[in-house]
């Protein structure tokens, strides 16, 4: 009678390929406290992101390839994530720029232009990223249409408390799983904000290093449209993980595009990708579409800078009853087909950080165990 080893279930396992990141599980140290116990094997996989789109593929597999073994009977897999922010010099990093203590990994929302639903994107991929079982804070980096209070629906203002290093620090308010810090908790009303650069910059060294973000996975910067002093500051103060790029598939639209994909190429800040929003407007009770403002721009200008297109988005009054009541869609209506592609945005945007962490290099050592 056969004795099933540990090498023969590791051995399997380096069968099973992460789709995204190219490598095995075994190679990528996704493999955790496997445990062998005469016919029976049971491992935990640890995946570099809970949003994985691939998660119930690995698990299939890993189940196949071990059940595979001559003498196993039962397989217990249980399927966890880890977000680990690069070690190291990363993509995002300049020689000014110091991580976010707590945050693994930081996501700019940005435009060339206005207009386009920037600010309802990065809302809803922050909401959907925290259902998808990630750690997530949203930043509003818009200092002069500070939206977010109102699209999130946020009363609550920022608290003070005292840090032995930093002094006073903003702790932030929390809605629908995230925590929230917008210059509009402090300014009030109509007031304008008529700030120059080294103001503006003072204002995202603070949101982004005097206030307390706790543990996060994801911290969802939600950028002012253009190309100006805020994405330059952003660059210089801290490691951005990569940047989504939100258009609408006009002409107009595009050019201002190019013109940001152009800047963040200067500032070393990896694109994840590009979002089309108001895609197309699909008549209630049909399946009649109209593309208001052009076809699949967003989809040639994916391809022009070989990216991916991560979303099409279409034109739906709910989506912006959501935001202006507080209420995302993906909150207020969960099970819609606009809110699961929200969803899928959110899985593709994490799948795009995660490749982007495995140029890295990082990996754990296999956790072997034993059954008691």
């Amino acid at each position: 009678m056969s004795t099933l080893s540990t090498e023969q279930v590791v051995q399997a396992l380096r069968t099973v390929n992460d789709p995204d990141l190219k490598q095995d599980l075994v190679s990528l140290g996704m493999i955790r406290d496997l445990e062998v116990g005469g016919d029976r094997v049971s491992f935990r996989v640890v995946l570099t992101t809970p949003a994985c789109p691939m998660k119930k593929q690995m698990e299939d597999e890993c189940r196949q390839k071990v059940s595979a073994i001559p003498g196993v009977t039962e397989v217990k897999i249980k399927m966890d994530a880890e977000v680990r922010r690069p070690q190291g010099s990363s993509a995002g990093a300049t020689p000014t720029s110091q991580p976010i203590e707590g945050v693994e990994h930081i996501i700019a929302v940005s435009s060339g232009k206005g207009g386009v639903g920037k600010s309802t994107v990065a809302v809803n991929l922050a909401v959907s990223l925290a259902l998808e079982g990630a750690r997530v804070g949203i930043m509003d980096a818009d200092i002069y249409g500070p939206n977010l209070p109102t699209m999130l629906g946020v009363t609550e203002d920022p608290q003070l408390e005292k840090d032995p290093v930093k002094g006073e620090i903003f702790l932030p308010p929390t809605a629908h799983g995230l925590k929230v810090m917008s210059m509009g908790f402090l300014v009030k009303g109509d007031q304008p904000m008529a700030w120059r650069g080294p103001m503006l910059h003072s204002v995202v060294s603070q949101f982004c290093h005097k206030v307390n973000w706790g543990k996060l996975d994801y911290l969802v910067v939600d950028m002012p449209p253009g190309t100006g002093d805020v994405q330059l500051s952003l660059s210089q103060v801290v490691p951005v993980s990569g940047a989504v790029m939100v258009t609408t598939p006009q002409e107009v639209s595009m050019q201002d595009v190019r013109k940001a994909l152009a800047m963040f190429d200067k500032v070393r800040i990896p694109l994840l990708g590009i979002v089309e929003n108001m895609s197309y407007f699909e008549v209630p009770g049909t399946s009649d579409r109209h593309y208001l403002f052009g076809q699949d721009g967003g989809k040639t200008l994916a391809a022009k800078y070989r990216t991916q297109l991560l979303a099409q988005i279409p034109i739906v009054q709910k989506v912006r009853e959501g935001g202006d009541l507080g209420r995302p869609i993906v909150i207020a209506e969960p099970s819609s087909p606009i809110a699961e592609q929200f969803r899928g945005l959110a899985r593709s945007v994490a799948q795009q950080v995660s490749i982007q962490q495995s140029m890295a290099g990082q990996s754990e050592p296999i956790q072997i165990g034993r059954f008691t």
